[in-house]
């Protein structure tokens, strides 16, 4: 008997299950979208009615429809398995007790812990006090299934163990754990406890704050569930459930740091918001937040903590091509005591974010009046970091205008900087609309797929991109002889998997006509060989920096390699013929 994510695969066409969710357009033999995964103005999502399979030039990601189902809804795969299953009429009592285990019962289980701890909270005199203390309302409370964990060893374990739930269930779900001494006893204790939701509503996991009483060294002031089969905090942001629909609507999202803050804005009025519960904004973050907004604002605590969680923020949106904006409420120390004294200031601030750069130059220039090169150096990163060109040159001549340092000498600073850095100043996960994780394909990489689509498109134009094979690297030399007439035998397993995925990226030139394709050919080729110089200039500089900290005799030597770079790929970009 077929696993039934294979019967659902075999009754379930890709092209009409996505075609629900996108705008699909024949391109050949395959056909393409506008990607849901990342803002782009040109389709670049192609789906392959022949392999059953999706992939995305833009962002990288790629897959079938359980991987889509899973990117889009934000979900884990026991979900998208029971929403494709309704759509394909599979029936899944099939599922082997030990898949149902695996996922549907940790579900039972939250959603069992909510219940028992929200009970526990009604009778509760002092976790009310520190509630009402915070300034929360019974109605919110009651909206958002907040609860008490009381201070009890093992009160909830037992709870769930007469609820018929087995120990090893329990465990699996993040509520006890195992001593040394081999006692069972409650994760969670002497703490107001929040469930987490997923888009679905469905609670997934919790975060715990303890009364200030039972605080103390070696006590964490919040603690989270663990990971598990259907809870990832890297993926799930607090209320996103309850604010989806009024994010889609002001096409913004607010974001803050912990469930409080969330609570208390909510409460104050401001429904298009989420939070991060507790841990790093996280590229995953962003791409549940793309789809439907295209700004984001920060409002997080202003300790230093704080200040730097937000930088890395509004970093993380910058490079996702989000707009990217802070929140400041003056004397308050974070968003929920501005909530709680000033609800009528909240709604006014909120009215009028800060752009982020105009935060930054606040920040990193402020009232000097000769700025240090250090933080020169810290704004060209944040500008370097921004994804539209335009805003980079608009940003420089402020920095320019606010320092006087001529934009030229900026503009060499800023290529000194990106040396060092590799091109970026964010962290590796983030998103953009030209992937740069280390799993996907950096911009070279897609100039050189682009080249070879057209080359398997017309076969008249592989001598004319031979001349310039000296500059791909030996996987895709192997690809180019492949489609130069060598074929696939000699071929190994990778080389092969960037062979099929040419096959789907010439879907995107399918129907242009010979000299368009030549033409657009030619653009490709002078590309591809500056990224290929732009690469050795960033090495260069790299090395010109080393030297100038650890090897001065050898500087010279390196400054002229770094120049001979820039002059090279100065004739080509000012027409060099390919």
């Amino acid at each position: 008997m077929a696993l039934p994510s294979e019967e659902i695969k075999q009754k379930l066409d890709i092209v009409r299950l996505l075609k629900d969710y996108l705008d699909l357009r024949p391109a050949g033999r395959n056909f393409k979208a506008h990607c849901p995964f990342h803002q782009e103005k040109s389709p670049s999502f192609i789906v392959s009615p022949e392999r059953q399979i999706w992939h995305c030039f833009g962002c990288g990601e790629g897959g079938d429809i359980f991987k889509f189902v899973m990117k889009y809804e934000n979900v884990e795969f026991y979900e998208a398995l029971k929403i494709l299953a309704e759509k394909a009429g599979v029936e899944l009592r099939n599922i082997s007790p030990s898949d149902q285990k695996q996922f549907g019962i940790l579900y039972d289980i939250n959603s069992a812990a909510a219940i028992f701890w929200n009970n526990i909270l009604e009778s509760s005199k002092r976790a009310w006090e520190y509630l009402g203390s915070r300034g929360l309302k019974r109605e919110t409370v009651a909206e958002f299934e907040i609860g008490f964990a009381p201070n009890e060893f093992d009160i909830l374990t037992l709870h769930l163990l007469k609820e018929g739930f087995s120990m090893e269930d329990i465990v699996r779900a993040g509520l006890a754990f195992k001593t040394e001494k081999g006692k069972y006893i409650d994760r969670f204790r002497g703490r107001v406890m929040f469930p987490i939701h997923n888009n679905f509503g469905k609670v997934v996991g919790f975060s715990g704050r303890v009364l200030p009483e039972f605080e103390g060294e070696g006590v964490g002031k919040y603690v989270n569930s663990p990971e598990t089969p259907i809870f990832n905090k890297s993926r799930l942001l607090y209320g996103f459930f309850k604010a989806k629909n009024f994010i889609r609507d002001t096409k913004t999202a607010l974001l803050v740091e912990g469930q409080m803050d969330f609570l208390m804005m909510w409460q104050a009025g401001v429904k298009n918001l989420v939070a991060t519960s507790g841990t790093s904004l996280t590229a995953d973050h962003l791409k549940v937040l793309r789809k439907m907004a295209d700004n984001v604002v920060v409002a997080f605590d202003k300790d230093e903590a704080g200040i730097i969680a937000a930088e890395r923020a509004i970093d993380l949106a910058g490079a996702a091509d989000l707009g990217a904006y802070v929140l400041d409420f003056g004397n308050f120390k974070d968003p929920a005591e501005a909530a709680e004294k000033s609800p009528a200031l909240v709604l006014k601030v909120m009215q009028k974010p800060t752009p982020a750069m105009e935060y930054y130059f606040s920040r990193y220039l402020g009232g000097e009046e000769k700025p240090s090169k250090e933080n020169i150096r810290t704004l060209l990163k944040k500008v370097k970091n921004l994804w539209s060109r335009i805003e980079r040159a608009n940003w420089i001549r402020e920095l320019s205008h606010k320092t006087g340092v001529p934009p030229r000498d900026l503009e060499e600073e800023l290529e000194r900087v990106e040396a060092l850095t590799g091109g970026r100043s964010v962290p590796e996960e983030v998103i953009t609309p030209v992937s740069i994780k280390k799993n996907e394909l950096t911009r070279f990489e897609h100039i050189i797929l682009r080249t070879l689509s057209l080359v398997s498109i017309n076969e008249g134009l592989s001598k004319l991109a031979g001349s310039h094979v000296e500059f791909l690297p030996h996987k895709y030399r192997m690809v180019y002889s492949a489609l130069a007439g060598g074929g696939r035998s000699g071929l190994d397993s990778e080389s092969g998997a960037l062979l099929d995925m040419v096959s789907l990226r010439s879907s995107l030139e399918s129907g242009l006509e010979e000299d368009i394709l030549k033409e657009e050919l030619v653009k490709l080729l002078k590309e591809l060989e500056l990224e290929y110089w732009k690469e050795k200039r960033r090495e260069a500089g790299r090395k010109v920096l080393r030297a100038e900290e650890e090897d001065a005799d050898n500087l010279l030597v390196k400054l002229k390699e770094f120049d001979d770079i820039v002059k090279k790929i100065q004739y080509i970009e000012n027409g060099k013929k390919t």
